[in-house]
């Protein structure tokens, strides 16, 4: 009975794996169209978001046969608890990701260059989900808690990113429009490293059993 619940933990393992890999390239994908106003990407990323919402729900599924099956024991209890949390947040991940690349198919950005700010901002919003996935895959502890840690540059750089946004309305009030749907992306950036922190987080308890605190 152990072998097999052993393997379903290993397929748990496997399939959380895989709805990482896609929300990590679902959110590569967006910032790409939006560095380089590439619409065939920012459509590529919108149907990724399909594929990572049926995967949350054969992950649920799996989880919930685990729960109810095999009466886990603590540690194993925690890994499946912390599973169906994480699978909360790398969903609205993908979501976020949609919603990013739907404004640049929507939106007319065209005669507008995003700060380098938001560059920064983009870049460190991969980092941290790339991150909080390689942490839960790997085990690692120190990682996880670094994700944790790095959301306080996403929010600096989102404060930045706003300052600048402010400065080219002051400049030219043409652009006002324009302006505030990069605002818009700067702030699902800032969400989508709110929701790396939170997978993040999860895997520490996973490991420890401890919830880390979020500021």
């Amino acid at each position: 009975m152990r072998t097999k619940f052993d393997n379903q933990l290993e397929q748990l393992n496997n399939e959380l794996i895989s709805m990482g890999a896609l929300c990590e390239k679902a959110i590569t994908l967006t910032s790409q169209a939006i560095m380089t106003k590439d619409l065939e990407k920012a459509k590529e990323a919108i149907a990724i978001d399909k594929d990572i919402v049926m995967k949350n729900r054969e992950i649920e599924n799996l989880c919930l046969k685990l729960l109810l099956q095999q009466h886990p024991v603590a540690r194993d209890l925690r890994f499946i608890s912390s599973a169906l949390k994480m699978i909360t947040d790398m969903g609205r991940i993908g979501h976020q990701a949609s919603d990013l690349a739907e404004i640049l198919i929507f939106a007319d950005l065209s005669e507008l260059h995003s700060s380098e700010n938001l560059l920064k901002m983009s870049q460190a919003t991969i980092k941290m989900v790339s991150e909080s996935i390689d942490a839960f895959v790997n085990r690692h502890l120190e990682l996880a808690k670094a994700v944790i840690a790095y959301d306080d540059i996403v929010d600096d750089l989102f404060v930045k990113t706003r300052k600048d946004l402010v400065q080219l309305i002051i400049r030219d009030k043409s652009h006002g429009e324009q302006a505030l749907d990069f605002l818009m992306i700067a702030k699902y950036y800032e969400k989508i490293g709110d929701h790396a922190v939170n997978i993040a987080s999860w895997v520490v308890f996973a490991i420890t059993g401890v919830h880390e605190e979020v500021q």
